[in-house]
């Protein structure tokens, strides 16, 4: 399984989930820095990744569009990387379980 970062969120993270997620990515490393979020939409569904955002825009999309991809919204994520981090990782089986139900496009994490 592998995540795409949406800019809004750091790049740190890639390498700080490469244990759980290793062949995850940011945006920026795959040169889709400032783009429209439909393209790295379409980047996500052709090379088989979840987006992980901090901000409605791709949850609007996989609403109205359907995945794949999937997406990953960090809800209310005005928080620090680390905050993410840990989010993240205490999600992993939730994650993986959402990655693996056809049904479903999107999923919702909030820090506690």
């Amino acid at each position: 399984m592998k995540l795409l970062f949406d800019e809004n969120l750091s790049p740190r993270l890639v390498r700080r989930i490469a244990d759980l997620f290793p062949e995850s990515l940011h945006v920026r490393s795959e040169g889709l820095k400032q783009t429209p979020d439909t393209t790295v939409w379409e980047y996500a569904k052709s090379n088989e990744f979840v987006i992980v955002t901090a901000d409605s825009d791709f949850f609007d999309l996989a609403t109205a569009l359907g995945s794949p991809p999937k997406v990953i919204w960090l809800r209310g994520c005005d928080y620090p990387t680390s905050v993410a981090e840990d989010l993240i990782r205490s999600q992993a089986i939730r994650i993986v379980d959402f990655f693996e139900d056809p049904g479903r496009a999107v999923l919702i994490l909030r820090k506690q």
